[in-house]
């Protein structure tokens, strides 16, 4: 047999894991710097739950990342483990056995990132092979596992990820991105098969897949005038499931959008914010920050949960060098509020009791009418009345036969102000929030690419687009619009106001009492809006 290569961890420049390209905005690889962030974290909460101990000093600390992908997490927990063992296992080679046989494990998500992260770890794609720093394994996975997963499908979707069949019904000769972990109804079960025994993990870290896309033709979440297929989030499932293995300590990274939006997100947001054993939430708004190079609307972040804790969690924002952290109730509201400036203002306008602006905002596809309907006219013809819509970026108007309207076709007749139904959806500040709104007169109708505000007559629906101009206005909407999309729901903390003047900032401060550093704070979020070209293009 020929030796083993000798082992090594440090010395390696550049570290490949800083260089490698992403898969996907789905499967993104965690830089090694923010991975040792989020390490660091553990190891600060591990110390104050055990009197102070290194958990890196602990050869009995078990530890998983259950959907591994280029192996960051396991190689920096290795190197902090043969590093922090050396006065219980002096012997070099025998602490980086031990700490590779019984104290990291993985679970690989596809074969490719299997290889991967056994490289990474192991310094080999086979865990018993020459050059692998491990002398004590078996098998060529070693504590890294991937065998092909397939979908359940129940009625063209499967049961436990909600893929659907007609997109992910594949051959074998591609990735069916059925994720092991989440693809079974006993985890503990199913991971004693994977790694051959009964297994009970101290701390479950990663950064699951974001994801998956369904070929129902819907509109994309995000910018419905792309007319792309909507991507239905799967990070939710993988929280789920780490939290029915039990662990002491679960740290993962996840898009931020679950704070206040998110397709089919509501029931694990109020799970999140209502959860006392969420420890620790670092929260950046602006992704790239954390992914060079990739876009995640709304942000990313990671949170460390802690079965014991009980209380208050430690909430850090992050926007470039700048830090805030606060200890938090994060359920306060319905949904997560960022900033802790932004929620005393909250308090000032919510304690004013006036109704909010949705009591004459429209519903999403008020008329029906998705952003990319077309059966209108070019040209008007008899009875037909004025339809707003939008291509490519432009606002434009068609026509549409007045009997052609058969949802709300009480609501034709009113004054509107329209607002676009998709906004900004930067993370850079100041931002605009939203588009411009423009007054559209009796009668009118509009797609899905519109929201309006119904009113009686042009003066009323001016002030109401004076209002929507305000920063004011677009800071409340902001606090619960975390991505491009604005929904009904984000105006419900807008007041609703007289409409019988031309609303400004002044007035709006003034009226609700706020104070030097609340008026700087939403004039830094919130860029102003020009109205003066706020009307259709054609």
């Amino acid at each position: 047999m020929k030796e083993k290569v000798s082992f090594s961890l440090a010395g390696r420049n550049p570290d490949v894991l800083t260089c490698i390209a992403n898969l996907s905005n789905d499967e993104v690889f965690t830089p090694p710097e923010f991975a040792n962030q989020m390490l660091d974290s553990l190891e600060v909460a591990w110390a104050a739950a055990h009197d102070g101990a290194n958990i890196w000093a602990s050869s009995a600390v078990k530890f998983l990342d259950p959907f591994t992908k280029s192996g960051v997490f396991l190689r920096e927990i290795t190197k902090r483990l043969v590093n922090g063992l050396e006065d219980e296992i002096p012997d070099r080679q025998a602490r980086v056995d031990h700490v590779l046989t019984s104290q990291v494990y993985g679970i690989g998500i596809t074969e490719l990132t299997a290889l991967l992260a056994r490289r990474s770890l192991y310094c080999s794609k086979w865990a018993n092979g020459l050059h692998s720093i491990a002398t004590s394994f078996d098998t060529e996975q070693g504590n890294i596992w991937f065998e092909r997963t397939e979908h359940t499908w129940v009625a063209g979707r499967c049961k436990f990820c909600n893929a659907a069949e007609g997109e992910y019904g594949r051959g074998g000769d591609l990735e069916t991105h059925a994720y092991a972990f989440i693809h079974t109804d006993d985890i503990h079960a199913k991971t004693a098969d994977l790694f051959g025994a009964k297994m009970k993990f101290d701390v479950i870290i990663g950064n699951p897949p974001y994801q998956m896309g369904a070929a129902s033709g819907a509109v994309g979440e995000d910018d419905e005038r792309t007319g792309r297929l909507r991507d239905v989030p799967i990070y939710q499932r993988f929280v789920e499931q780490a939290k029915r293995m039990e662990p002491r300590f679960l740290s993962m990274v996840t898009p931020s959008r679950w704070m206040s939006g998110g397709l089919g997100l509501n029931e694990f947001r109020s799970t999140m914010l209502t959860d006392r054993r969420l420890r620790t939430l670092v929260d950046h708004p602006l992704a790239s920050e954390v992914f060079p190079g990739v876009e995640i609307k709304g942000g990313v972040s990671y949170f460390l949960w802690d079965a014991e804790h009980d209380g208050d969690a430690q909430v850090t924002l992050v926007r470039g060098d700048e830090r805030s952290t606060h200890m938090r109730r994060l359920n306060e509201f319905d949904v997560f509020v960022r900033e802790p400036l932004a929620v005393e203002i909250l308090h000032k306008v919510r304690a004013a009791g006036e109704p909010s602006i949705t009591t004459i905002l429209s519903a999403d596809k008020e008329f029906g009418w998705t952003s990319n309907f077309s059966g209108f006219h070019a040209s008007q013809q008899t009875d037909d009345v004025p339809l707003f819509y939008n291509r490519s970026g432009k606002r434009l108007v068609g026509y549409i036969n007045r009997d052609d309207v058969t949802k709300s076709a009480h609501l034709i007749d009113t004054w509107k102000t329209m607002i676009p139904s998709a906004g900004s959806g930067a993370a850079t500040l100041p931002d605009v929030v939203l588009g411009k709104p423009f007054v559209a007169a009796s009668p009118s109708v509009c797609t899905q690419t519109y929201l309006f505000f119904q009113i009686a007559s042009r003066s009323e629906a001016e002030s109401v687009q004076s209002y929507i101009a305000t920063k004011f206005l677009r800071f409340l909407v902001s606090l619960r619009k975390i991505t491009q999309h604005a929904s009904p729901a984000t105006y419900t903390w807008v007041p609703i106001q007289s409409w019988d003047r031309a609303w400004t900032d002044a007035d709006l401060y003034a009226k609700y009492g706020l104070g030097e550093n609340e008026i700087a704070h939403i004039e830094a979020m919130i860029r102003p809006m020009d109205l003066g070209d706020a009307k259709p293009d054609a």
